[in-house]
């Protein structure tokens, strides 16, 4: 097909502010279909837009003959049965984590996306930060070593301001879990590795959030043994004062292994802090210019806030697996991965003990 039509399902931020610059990146691609459950917030998105389609039911999109791909973009619960019917339909799925509620339900999805032969991807969208891929390629080069420990840190200010849907555990499933740690999960499996069991805690500090009832944990903590020795030590909170809620708070990672250190940090998306054993200490490794910009990507690095615009790369690697009929970077598989986790670690807080994955 010469032009992709793409259907947007949840017209909310996250859509306005990631997949439609990534997609106007993109050569012959219009987005087609828009769908939400709030009427205004429809409107606004077809105004912004243009997109000649427009329902409030995702059925009536997902399912039409002039739709090739969709992006979900919901509340976590809708995203297994309008990702499975688009795939049924023969369209392409991008799909925002956590894929699902549970496990179960995420292999599900990527079962069905593989029967379909349709081309699936999950947002985990910090995959494509340069300073992300630039630490996987040195660690596949094995400047690391041996690993020893991976460990993660996600820590924003939300305070006790009301979250709509992601406060509802029915329709969100868990709360900072899979808002947050869920992406610094998934950095653990694509670092480091499978995990082989974890213990686990989660706490909920705001029974209300501006006075609406919230049944979701606000900080999560898992601390983790990989298939492969590695321990870990991840940690994430929505109840951080003073660190912002935006990209600008602190999301840091650190590997040590055999041969050295390699520190993460979002905000200094073309920088990592390396030492190597025996050294005098940490010091800046600035990220080469070939890793700024995703493979295939037209996205000019130099223009646009850096600690944004890499996430329209996203996008184009969802159209480009598309277009060349292959895997996506990152797959429904890769959600799975992540949720079997997350349910592991849900099951470790409520019996208090190890769980075996």
């Amino acid at each position: 097909m010469s032009t992709l039509n793409f259907a947007i399902v949840g017209t909310g931020g996250i859509s306005l502010q990631n997949h439609l610059p990534g997609l106007a990146l993109c050569p012959d691609v219009k987005v087609h279909a828009l769908c939400d459950t709030n009427p205004a917030t429809l409107e606004a998105a077809r105004q912004q837009t243009g997109a000649p389609v427009a329902s409030t039911n995702w059925q009536e999109i997902v399912t039409r003959d002039d739709v090739h791909a969709v992006i979900i973009a919901t509340p976590n619960f809708l995203h297994p049965d309008i990702a499975i019917t688009a795939a049924r339909h023969g369209k392409h799925v991008l799909c925002e984590k956590p894929l699902a509620l549970n496990a179960d339900d995420a292999q599900r999805m990527a079962d069905e996306a593989d029967q379909a032969k349709v081309r699936h991807m999950t947002a985990f969208t910090y995959q494509f930060v340069p300073a992300m891929r630039y630490l996987k390629h040195l660690i596949e080069l094995g400047e690391l070593g041996q690993p020893y420990h991976y460990r993660c840190l996600r820590l924003q200010d939300w305070g006790t301001r009301n979250l709509g849907w992601r406060q509802v555990k029915k329709l969100a499933g868990t709360g900072e879990i899979g808002d947050m740690l869920s992406h610094r999960i998934n950095f653990a499996h694509h670092l480091v590795g499978p995990m082989k069991r974890l213990v686990a805690n989660l706490k909920n500090h705001t029974p209300l959030r501006d006075g609406a009832p919230n049944d979701t944990d606000d900080w999560v903590a898992i601390l983790a043994e990989f298939q492969n020795g590695t321990t870990g030590v991840l940690e994430s909170s929505k109840l951080a004062s003073g660190h912002n809620e935006s990209w600008r708070s602190l999301d840091y990672v650190e590997l040590n292994g055999s041969a050295g250190t390699f520190q993460f940090t979002t905000g200094k998306w073309n920088e990592l802090q390396h030492g190597t054993l025996g050294g005098p200490g940490l010091k800046p490794l600035m990220v080469p210019p070939e890793f700024w910009v995703w493979p295939g990507s037209p996205r000019d690095p130099g223009v646009g806030d850096p600690l944004v615009s890499f996430r329209y790369d996203q996008a184009v690697e969802f159209v480009n697996a598309i277009r060349e009929q292959r895997p996506c970077a990152i797959t429904f598989h890769d959600g799975a991965k992540t949720q079997r986790v997350m349910d592991a670690a849900v099951k470790s807080a409520g019996c208090g003990q190890w769980v075996e994955l």
